[in-house]
């Protein structure tokens, strides 16, 4: 009854925000409302279509100016993004990477595809990002510095990086982490997949670090498929270019390769999108966090739950407005989940624990307690753009 009871209470409040939106209302849907067809013609139109154009380069400018950093190397996709970071910052076959498990698979894949074993550490609430604390603790624990290196004295591995993760879009705590990368010879990347045009401490998220972003169909803006390193380091810069160009060496018509690469290249037509949509972009962040506003004021009076607000000291753009219900209960949120697409409203829970995924239960970790308290608790509400426009 009482399941039957909140989820009612729910459907309401969504249907509050979302109005009359058509049915089904997706999770989240791409907006194009600037010069995608216009950009992308233009590219048909003239015959550049595939990895070389015009059009990639001023993706690349264009983005690393709205990230402020200095450099940015546009992919195929996020996951082939953080696999070429990893690498080109020294990850090597045999290593392990700190990060955590609360969060989308392909940040595991990644230290996965480059040899390195993908070491679970702990969350806070407040982001939903690692948690320096916990993280702190575990090091001194689990870890010590030899030779310049930290090593694993579990498994006598070498621990080369961490890859912090913005979950949803809130910034975590980049400061406190970055610190403790310090003070273990830590390589540091950020994984901002879901955090373009966030900020931390009047910061852009990729002004600082390196650091990953992801245009899929389903993220603040898209390329249709399509990632992006982004960094201040010129010669870092330069290495990705080459890398995820096949190590190609430059020539007029010699196919001379210097090491082994990638293709991970993004096409014209996608940077062709990706231009018309980052355009867009301050109108797109505007919209996600008037939707969370929404949310927040349809919540506000359902006891038990609230949705999740930025950190403090950040500005968030809100990717998924996250619905986080006091007390964990797979059976009710699965219920909750149920009852939700019956009404057409297609929420999501969070991504089920990394460390609970059959591929990835050997790997070491620390106390994952809160993450898998978390994942019982957690709703991600339907967030699109145009769902916020009315009210930007």
């Amino acid at each position: 009854m009482m399941s039957a009871l909140m989820s009612s209470d729910i459907i309401a409040a969504i249907e509050a925000v979302v109005g009359d939106a058509p049915r089904p209302v997706n999770l989240h849907e791409p907006y194009f409302s600037g010069n995608e067809s216009a950009y992308v013609t233009s590219c048909i139109t003239e015959g550049w279509v595939s990895s070389v154009g015009a059009f990639v380069d001023r993706f690349e400018r264009d983005l690393a100016t709205a990230c402020g950093a200095k450099y940015a190397v546009v992919t195929v996709n996020g996951t082939c993004a953080l696999h070429a970071a990893l690498v080109a910052s020294g990850v090597q076959p045999g290593d392990e990477v700190l990060v955590p498990s609360l969060t989308f698979i392909a940040t595991a894949n990644a230290v996965s595809h480059a040899g390195a074993t993908p070491h679970f550490v702990e969350v806070e609430e407040q982001s939903l990002g690692i948690d320096p604390i916990s993280l702190k603790k575990h090091l001194e624990k689990t870890a010590a510095i030899k030779s310049g290196n930290a090593i694993n004295k579990e498994t006598g591995r070498i621990i080369r990086a961490i890859v912090p993760v913005h979950v949803f879009g809130h910034p975590c705590q980049l400061e406190a982490l970055k610190s403790i990368a310090d003070a273990w010879n830590l390589t540091f990347i950020e994984d901002a997949t879901e955090a373009l045009g966030s900020l931390s401490h009047g910061k852009k998220i990729g002004s600082q670090n390196t650091a990953i972003f992801s245009f899929n169909g389903n993220k603040i803006l898209t390329t249709g498929g399509g990632g992006a390193i982004v960094t201040n380091d010129e010669v870092f810069a330069k290495r990705l270019k080459h890398l995820t160009n096949t190590a190609k060496q430059p020539h007029k018509w010699a196919f001379a390769h210097d090491e082994i690469g990638w293709n991970y290249r993004m096409p014209n037509l996608n940077a062709a999108l990706g231009c018309a949509q980052l355009e867009q972009l301050p109108k797109f962040v505007a919209a996600k966090r008037a939707l969370a506003a929404r949310y927040m004021q349809a919540f506000a009076n359902i006891k038990g739950m609230h949705i999740l607000p930025e950190p403090e000291g950040t500005k968030s753009n809100y990717w998924l407005v996250t619905l986080l219900t006091d007390h964990a209960n797979e059976s009710w949120l699965n219920a909750t989940l149920q009852s939700l697409h019956d009404a057409k409203l297609l929420c999501r829970p969070v991504w089920t624990p990394l460390h609970q995924l059959p591929i990835y239960q050997h790997s070491p970790r620390s106390d994952l307690a809160l993450t898998e308290n978390l994942a019982q608790r957690i709703i991600s509400l339907p967030s699109s753009v145009k769902l916020g426009l009315p009210y930007a």
